[in-house]
């Protein structure tokens, strides 16, 4: 990382900042060999030496073809951003935080896990428990990354 200074290196800190973020970019490499970056909703697992963030969609579809093929990808999310404007010296910056880093995806099609995971997710958008209908999962793809490297950053 060039600039150190804004290097967040305690893993407390870089949790907070995953759970301030409400969108996951993945990253994988189609066909051709180009990047494919799709933002998702996730939820987060973490303990003192593992990070997982779940993510769900439908059962068909580009990114998945793209996983399945090669399940290594690459994670970024980002928040807090703020644009610093000085009219005195017509400068301006953004302060932001900033979590990337990847890992592999695996598939989730034990029944128990996937409804665990789906809950992760939801009740990391929801103030309280958010019961989802069930009627959902059979028509749901369930996927976890686990996190091999991260690195975080923040200004401001």
């Amino acid at each position: 990382m060039r600039r150190k200074d804004r290097e967040v290196t305690d893993r407390g800190e870089i949790i907070a900042i995953i759970k301030e973020c409400d969108v996951c970019r993945l990253g994988m490499t189609d066909e051709e060999g180009y990047a494919y970056v799709v933002p998702l909703n996730f939820g987060l697992e973490a303990d003192d030496d593992h990070v997982t963030l779940f993510f769900h969609s439908a059962k068909d579809g580009h990114k998945l073809d793209l996983m399945k093929r090669d399940p290594r990808v690459s994670f970024e999310m980002d928040c807090g951003h703020e644009l610093v404007f000085s009219e005195a010296t017509g400068q301006c910056t953004m302060n932001f935080k900033s979590v990337m880093g990847r890992g592999r995806i695996s598939f989730i099609d034990d029944p128990e896990e996937k409804l665990r995971a789906l809950r992760l997710l939801t009740d990391g958008y929801h103030e309280s428990h958010f019961e989802f209908n069930p009627k959902a999962m059979p028509v749901t793809a369930v996927y976890k990354l686990e996190v091999e490297t991260m690195t975080a950053k923040r200004k401001g």
